[in-house]
């Protein structure tokens, strides 16, 4: 679909070609099974001309379109449908409840018949209707969780902000925080988190000269806290087995202040190219990457490591404020085939580790079956290892990502 490059955005008036954007994308997330937020920035790319307001409009109907996705459906009164005709109605329930004037448009006559209050009101009396959540997930999650699910499932529905990392290998938090101000970028720091900056306001910083000349990363506070928990010192060997695009590699490297060595595995090719630019930026010269071919790659470093970082896949209910459509793609199997992997992933890749070293298996999910019931599997049959430490990060009390994180040594 051809998208037009030129329109400005303000409260209170819509306008059609942004409106079609974002039908495009929930086409593409829904239909294609792609992630919301590759798919904005895909967008965004491609229409470069668009202004501020602009952009922000787009990605902000996006997510928030995906994230009450069932709740828009059943206020809207219809089966859910991805025909243009259907998402037009549907972006009309969503801009009315969110307080736009509806233009006269022959695409929101049906809309501006409905009787919302009323709908929303029914929707409300019901937790899957009212947090917008299929029942499954909603059952798995009341099931593991009990009584927290609540607070936490209402907490993962609020939009997430952009949290930032210091590089402490370029600067420091006070200079960085001035840096930005001349750029136009308000943030601050926050409290228990040494290397964080909060931005005040959602905007694009990966344009600002502090992010070119590496100065910090976008990483959310808890995932701060991973690098941390592993308790690392200068000239350690440290492995990151499932290293992706780097983020927590980076920060381990910082933490090292650049001294020892990083090898970073992962069986994606393309993001350990991402992680190996992202550390040219950072000034990160410790790090090597390897892909993950075949089970020789691991069963070569055995006993290599002094300390591991098992940043295992996982379903990222943790992170559901960051990538709604989560709940949409998850399914029950899906589910066991994740915890299937995570538990042949620390059978297998913790032979990595020295004697003596330490591990971290670490997930951003919040179900104990992922977490504390895989760990304790693990050691069950490793009578090696032992449980040093243990943390669980509970979005609703800490207004950051749901995360876990175990610390285990090899006797």
């Amino acid at each position: 679909m051809d998208v037009e490059k030129e329109s400005v955005v303000v409260k209170d008036k819509l306008y059609a070609n942004l409106i079609r954007a974002v039908i495009e994308a929930l086409q593409i997330v829904f239909a294609d099974g792609r992630n919301s937020d590759s798919v904005v920035k895909t967008l965004l790319k491609s229409n470069p001309k668009w202004g501020s307001r602009d952009r922000k409009f787009l990605a902000e109907t996006v997510y928030e379109t995906v994230r009450w996705w069932r709740k828009l459906w059943m206020i809207y009164g219809k089966d859910v449908s991805l025909s243009p005709h259907s998402l037009w109605g549907l972006l009309g329930v969503y801009f009315k409840i969110s307080g736009y004037d509806l233009p006269d448009w022959k695409e929101f006559d049906e809309v501006k018949t409905i009787d919302l209050t009323d709908r929303i009101r029914r929707a409300d009396n019901s937790r899957v209707l009212r947090e917008s959540i299929p029942d499954w997930l909603d059952e798995l999650c009341a099931k593991e969780l009990g009584d927290r699910w609540d607070a936490e499932l209402h907490e993962l529905n609020k939009p997430a902000p952009v949290i930032i990392r210091v590089n402490t290998l370029k600067t420091t938090l006070p200079a960085l925080l001035n840096a930005l101000k001349e750029e136009n970028v308000r943030a601050k720091p926050l409290d228990s988190y040494p290397d964080a900056l909060q931005l005040d306001v959602r905007q694009n910083i990966f344009r600002t000269k502090s992010f070119s000349e590496g100065l910090f990363e976008v990483q959310d506070a808890s995932s701060q806290e991973v690098a941390y928990f592993m308790d690392v010192k200068p000239g350690m060997r440290v492995i990151d087995a499932c290293a992706g695009g780097g983020g927590k590699t980076l920060h381990i490297a910082s933490l090292m202040h650049n001294k020892g060595r990083i090898l970073a595995l992962d069986i994606h090719e393309w993001k350990l190219k991402e992680l190996q630019k992202r550390a040219a930026r950072a000034g990160v010269s410790i790090v090597e990457t390897r892909m993950i071919t075949s089970s020789k790659v691991v069963k070569r470093l055995e006993k290599n490591a002094d300390r591991l970082l098992l940043d295992v896949p996982c379903t990222g209910l943790g992170v559901l404020r960051r990538n709604p459509d989560i709940k949409w793609k998850l399914d029950a199997d899906s589910v066991k085939r994740i915890i299937q992997q995570q538990t042949d992933i620390i059978s297998s890749y913790s032979k990595m580790l020295k004697n003596g070293g330490k591990m971290i298996y670490a997930t951003c999910s919040i179900l104990p079956s992922e977490n504390e019931n895989v760990v304790a599997h693990f050691l069950s049959s490793n009578p090696e290892y032992k449980m040093v430490n243990e943390k669980k990060i509970s979005p609703s009390e800490s207004t950051h990502d749901g995360f876990y994180m175990a610390l285990i040594e090899r006797q």
